[in-house]
């Protein structure tokens, strides 16, 4: 069976207040601080798309490049393989903001060791639903509130990596975990379900 699994929040930890604030500070740039724990980077603070380029491309780019992997993730993947189930991982990650997306990803991941079957990027948040829908996917573990809502709204199970970020809202969605411990048990008991 197939197993859909975003990179950002997800398979990692984003510091996106850390080497930000350092470039802001750095440039003497006028922004400030909006949402310490946002899920995005035009959220965090009060700046504009091409604000987060220019600092994406200024260095930025190791605010993703150099997150570190959640505890257990890798572990868990492994054993979803090892038990015959194929892992997809779908990523929102563009052009636009990361160049190369692929490569970038695929380093990443290469780096940590983290198995997986396929790689997606450049699939926006709110059609991870529909590809996970169109691919025959059964399953998607996000951190997207949006990305679970349209995967679910489409019949695919979605399973929330709950953070700082969602929190407030993980209630909407019916099933997720805090750590890889909890997300890893919850896709397993998906899984018995589809047999």
């Amino acid at each position: 069976m197939k197993i859909a699994v975003d990179i950002d929040d997800t398979l990692n930890i984003v510091d996106r207040v850390g080497r930000a604030s350092a470039y802001i500070e750095r440039k003497g740039l006028d922004f400030h601080l909006q949402r310490e724990f946002a899920g995005s980077m035009l959220e965090v603070f009060d700046w504009k798309e091409e604000d987060v380029i220019a600092f994406l491309r200024d260095g930025g780019i190791a605010t993703f490049t150099e997150a570190d992997a959640r505890k257990g993730a890798k572990e868990a993947l492994e054993g979803w393989r090892r038990d015959g189930h194929e892992v997809v991982i779908v990523t929102a990650r563009d052009k636009e903001w990361f160049g190369n997306a692929e490569k970038v990803s695929r380093d990443w991941l290469e780096k940590r060791k983290i198995p997986y079957d396929e790689l997606v990027a450049e699939i926006p948040f709110w059609d991870k639903g529909a590809y996970c829908h169109e691919h025959g996917i059964p399953i998607l573990v996000d951190d997207s509130l949006e990305a679970c809502l349209s995967a679910q709204n489409l019949g695919v199970y979605a399973v929330l990596a709950v953070g700082k970020h969602n929190v407030h809202r993980a209630r909407e969605i019916r099933y997720g975990g805090a750590n890889w411990r909890q997300l890893d048990a919850t896709v397993r008991h998906l899984l018995s379900i589809l047999k």
